[in-house]
């Protein structure tokens, strides 16, 4: 299992809901298989779908790793911060996002039992990567425009000097 690349289309479309009455596949197995390749290539989060599963699902990675089903934001605060983030279907794309600093967040976990967790800075911001990616949301579409020409600029510069060597 490879992890999918931009532009296939499947990074912008939105995934369906993991139904725990009728599981499309093993949860257990499927956190396990997203922690082994979150961990393989060194992410800080990976959705399902980049790796061509279409079930509202991903991992952040930590200690503990947190893997969330079905997740969504119930509430965000006012304050926000701008950071460049990175995905590994987006090779070598930095972007300057703004997002909230602090959400307070509602999933479920492998098991099916649904939890509230609020979470703060990195940990928040991956969330709420992860979350676009299950929703079909590409990241540098939450950029505003300067910080994205200025990303997409640098990123084919970079790509034609490595062309070059």
């Amino acid at each position: 299992m490879n992890i999918i690349k931009f532009p296939d289309p499947v990074l912008t479309t939105e995934t369906q809901y993991f139904d725990f009455e009728n599981p499309p596949m093993d949860p257990n197995e499927l956190s396990l298989t997203l922690i082994r390749k979150v961990n393989e290539h060194n992410g800080l989060g990976l959705s399902a779908n980049q790796l061509g599963i279409p079930y509202k699902v991903f991992v952040i990675k930590g200690n503990p790793n947190i893997v969330c089903f079905n997740p969504k934001i119930v509430s965000h605060s006012d304050d926000e911060t701008i950071m460049v983030e990175g995905c590994l279907s987006y090779p070598n794309l930095l972007i300057k996002i703004r997002r909230p600093v602090e959400i307070r967040t509602r999933f479920q976990v492998p098991s099916g039992v649904t939890t509230t967790k609020p979470f703060v800075g990195l940990t928040a911001r991956v969330f709420q990567h992860e979350l676009d990616h299950l929703n079909g949301i590409a990241f540098f579409n939450r950029a505003n425009l300067y910080h994205k020409e200025q990303a997409f600029r640098k990123l084919k510069n970079d790509n034609r000097r490595a062309a070059q060597r």
